[in-house]
């Protein structure tokens, strides 16, 4: 069976521009008789079929950017739309945002609303279904027809795309070595499952910081949640058996439940148990006590990928452009540990 062949590896393999094979196909008589005639034999040979809502969009410019992300309600999330919002505002478009709500399907059919001539790009954060299946073909279909994509956050190596991120993993090792730093020796972590990629970077960061440190290991201290509303029993339990003197936890969700449940059991933060978390938004500054930190900087996160997506939209366009291989970018951008009452 023939492979399945895309308007880039069109033009990579007769050596002319995106916009030639797409003219070309389309019958136009702006390119050259031999040219067409070579083009539409090469896609037919390889029984190419052209996705008719994508190249329709590449010829009518929207000034519209299409953001997709798991959920709304989360502090981090919207402090990215909010970095997203100022960049795209100053130079003239307006977003559109949906939400996955963590569901595949749901990301499937946002991309396939989105990309009916409505928006001129994607920046977009996995949801978690996405990264447990690995099924990434409504993103590839995009970025294949000349739609840039740019991620943040919840990525994947599997989709060649710009993308901007924290080093989690890093940022993570930082927040437990602060903890190890202050007499902490037995610490529990609280992260998500595996698949999630944020989360088992954090993971990753948080074992490395133990056995760097000589601390041991233990794996009943690392408690995997899947749904923060359904994890006061789980949590409640860890308590109960008294084993450790701190927790790192990868969201302030979680951390703000730990101290929740902890007060109820008469523990005192951070006396008896210190707290650190990830994201600093408005649980972690306004509870009681006020919880310690890491920044993920959503404000900047933001910026930053509405610039790298802003800019290839209005780089020369692809028409009068031959074709090279594409080359992408991935922006990290710093974290830093805000200490507040739960670990002071």
């Amino acid at each position: 069976m023939k492979k399945k062949v895309t308007l880039k590896q069109i033009a990579r393999e007769l050596d002319v521009s995106i916009s030639t094979v797409s003219k070309s196909l389309r019958n136009s008589l702006e390119i050259g008789e031999e040219t067409r005639l070579k083009v539409q034999a090469f896609a037919k040979f390889y029984h190419y079929k052209p996705n008719n809502i994508a190249l329709s969009l590449k010829n009518r410019k929207t000034k519209t950017i299409g953001i997709i992300i798991p959920e709304i309600v989360h502090y981090f999330f919207s402090t990215v739309i909010n970095g997203i919002e100022q960049i795209a505002n100053e130079n003239g478009y307006s977003v559109i945002i949906c939400l996955s709500d963590d569901s595949f399907d749901k990301e499937v059919l946002n991309m396939e609303m989105l990309a009916n001539g409505s928006i001129d790009g994607f920046i977009m954060s996995l949801s978690k279904e996405t990264q447990q299946k690995g099924d990434f073909h409504h993103i590839t279909e995009v970025i294949n027809q000349g739609m840039p994509v740019v991620m943040f956050d919840r990525v994947t190596n599997d989709i060649l795309c710009d993308k901007v991120i924290i080093n989690d993993e890093l940022s993570a090792y930082g927040a437990v070595q602060s903890l190890i730093d202050k007499g902490r020796k037995k610490i529990a972590l609280l992260t998500t499952v595996d698949y999630v990629s944020v989360g088992k970077f954090r993971t990753d960061g948080y074992t490395k910081a133990l056995r760097d440190n000589g601390l041991a290991f233990d794996e009943n201290l690392i408690i995997k949640i899947e749904n923060v509303d359904n994890c006061e029993i789980t949590i409640a339990t860890l308590l109960e058996d008294k084993a450790f003197d701190a927790v790192f936890a990868v969201n302030e969700l979680f951390a703000v439940t730990i101290i929740k449940i902890a007060h109820k059991m008469g523990i005192k933060v951070p006396e008896d148990l210190a707290v650190i978390a990830f994201t600093d938004g408005i649980i972690s500054k306004y509870s009681t006590p006020t919880i310690s930190t890491v920044t993920q900087n959503g404000i900047e996160m933001g910026n930053v990928a509405a610039k790298i997506l802003i800019e290839r939209l209005e780089s020369e366009e692809k028409e009068l452009e031959e074709y090279e291989e594409e080359i992408y970018k991935t922006v990290v951008i710093e974290t830093h540990l805000i200490e507040r009452e739960s670990t002071n």
